[in-house]
């Protein structure tokens, strides 16, 4: 109903002075917000590409404006305590507040979201030029650093960035093989890049591993 009403009032111009409730409830419903960015790319990839674009928005900004708004009732900033809040309620002026207050929240989290989108795509353009190069010789470039090129023996892999694995009988052709297989099955089921890096524990070898953030 809060929504609905907020709505209803946009057409208003901005009303008196802003109250004194409004600049404690909007910090705190940014700092929440803010510490909720783990929670709210959570959130986003879970909805993956359904949620692309405009309709993304708002994954948590409800949320968060009901639990501060809750919290606002525990303990008002303002004499008059919780009736000040209810007539509030009742207010259209007020409620316009409370719109803009969402507005703002929406354009937070969203601007999260372009962020998080950049360096999925930056990412990806790093993927798509290692696999490039992958076709373009007999070269293979590391999918650890993603620079330089694997020096590739046959009991040895290994690159300027310290990439160091002992193999058996391995030639580039197989080795880029490997690779191109490994990541174009990975990207039949998950629409997220897959990263490289270099494991060893106490007694075993060095291996190359491939993990996905998701």
């Amino acid at each position: 109903a809060m929504e609905a009403a907020g709505r209803r009032y946009r057409a208003r111009g901005k009303g008196p002075a802003a109250p004194p409730w409004k600049e404690t409830y909007r910090r705190r419903c940014m700092e929440r917000l803010r510490s909720s960015r783990a929670k709210l790319l959570e959130r986003y990839r879970r909805a993956g590409e359904r949620v692309r674009g405009p309709a993304a928005g708002a994954l948590l900004v409800q949320e968060v404006m009901e639990l501060e708004w809750r919290g606002l009732e525990e303990s008002p900033p303002d004499p008059g305590g919780k009736e000040a809040l209810a007539q509030m309620l009742e207010d259209p002026d007020e409620l316009a507040v409370l719109e803009e207050i969402q507005q703002e929240l929406i354009l937070q989290e969203q601007s999260v979201i372009e962020e998080y989108e950049r360096s999925l795509q930056f990412d990806e353009e790093c993927l798509n030029a290692m696999l490039d190069g992958l076709d373009a010789s007999d070269k293979v470039i590391c999918p650890v650093c993603r620079k330089n090129n694997l020096t590739v023996r046959n009991h040895l892999v290994f690159c300027q960035c310290g990439l160091y694995i002992s193999t058996q009988g391995m030639t580039e052709e197989k080795l880029r093989s490997l690779l191109e297989n490994t990541v174009t099955e990975h990207s039949h089921r998950c629409f997220h890049n897959p990263e490289f890096t270099v494991t060893s524990g106490m007694e075993e070898e060095a291996s190359l591993l491939m993990s996905c953030p998701v």
